[in-house]
């Protein structure tokens, strides 16, 4: 099934400049610079890659592939150049599998379930094997996302079954798997954990680490070291109730990231659900008050568009921003996406329930 939809946007509404003075010595006139902030692209157009009973919120890109693992122990990719496309599934005893989490080396593909038993499965790219390569049980295990560093190096992060985080780490390319002591880990406030929302609470650049955390407390965790060592930094997004915070968190580099969410149970609700940083997740501050979408599920840069232009999925539809998210134009209204990942500046990938889409920007 594939359907297409063109939506055209305006330019000249979108276009904005601000003032900024560069840096000089005091003792000459400051130079103001104009800063012009306007849309890469005129139009979009939408595409249904796949329509099927599956609830989606991990997709990952690989090469010409899209690989994505759902609900009922699916999992599987799509051929963007038109060939063949892949179904997996897993059975466990009786267990309702639902994987919401994705991650890959240049080999392996590796799909992690929610709740108890936490199930970490390597998946071969050749589609020849699927093995367990980790698993734990308890009542308050619930994993929320993975991601490596490298080929090598990797770690998934889920809600604490003790007073810290729950973190897992590899060192063999996902062989095996290790769960990380309380001692050192931070410990998490009472009511705080993380959502599976996207796949999107680990954001890895080089050896350094951002972790994203929900709920009652809202935290940003950091660590330039691979996770040996940890900082914990408070942030101003909404917090307080068991369903408020991030949901979602992108870094365009090391410097520059945004992250999303607001009140799951105030779909609508479009202020203190968006922050940003400018020097690396040190400092936050709310953008986008009062403008655009309500609960976002999931955020992303443009690719190369200097940390300007960002994507959201989630209860409000697709929306969309030239100016590092002070002002948001809806592009779609597709409301049931959860998940989004770009293959280059001009195509993303969005999944949800039901469905695959490609998005274009023309």
């Amino acid at each position: 099934m594939k359907k297409s939809l063109l939506v055209l946007l305006s330019v000249a509404s979108f276009s904005c400049s601000v003032k900024k003075v560069s840096d000089t010595p005091k003792s000459e006139v400051p130079k103001i610079e104009e800063v012009i902030f306007k849309p890469s692209f005129t139009a979009v157009e939408i595409d249904t890659l796949l329509s099927e009973k599956l609830s989606i919120r991990a997709i990952c890109i690989d090469s010409n592939k899209v690989w994505y693992a759902a609900n009922n122990g699916n999992y599987g990719y799509l051929n963007l150049n038109g060939g063949k496309n892949f179904v997996g599934n897993i059975v466990k005893d009786t267990l309702k599998l639902e994987f919401r989490s994705i991650a890959q080396t240049k080999d392996n593909i590796f799909i992690l379930s929610i709740g108890n038993p936490g199930l970490l499965y390597r998946i071969s790219k050749d589609e020849k094997e699927a093995q367990l390569v980790y698993q734990e049980k308890g009542e308050k295990v619930f994993y929320d996302a993975i991601n490596f560093f490298n080929d090598k190096d990797g770690i998934a992060v889920g809600d604490p079954t003790e007073d810290c985080f729950s973190l897992i780490t590899t060192n063999d390319g996902g062989q095996t798997w290790k769960k990380k002591s309380c001692k050192n880990v931070p410990k998490v406030a009472d009511g705080e954990a993380f959502f599976a929302a996207s796949n999107t609470n680990i954001n890895i650049k080089g050896d350094k680490i951002w972790i994203a955390s929900g709920g009652k407390k809202s935290n940003i965790f950091y660590s330039g070291d691979k996770g040996k060592s940890w900082h914990v930094i408070t942030t101003p997004i909404i917090q307080g109730s068991e369903m408020t915070g991030m949901f979602s968190a992108d870094f365009y580099n090391e410097k520059i990231g945004f992250a999303t969410g607001g009140d799951y149970e105030k779909p609508n609700q479009n202020f203190g659900n968006k922050i940003i940083t400018v020097d690396g997740g040190k400092t936050w501050n709310l953008v986008g008050e009062n403008e655009g979408y309500g609960y976002g599920s999931c955020v992303q840069f443009v690719p190369g568009s200097n940390g300007n232009e960002l994507l959201t999925v989630g209860a409000s539809g697709v929306f969309y921003s030239y100016d590092q998210g002070k002002k948001w134009k809806k592009i779609a209204d597709y409301k049931d996406l959860f998940t989004i990942r770009f293959i280059d500046s001009k195509t993303a990938i969005a999944a949800g329930n039901k469905k695959i889409l490609k998005i274009r920007f023309k």
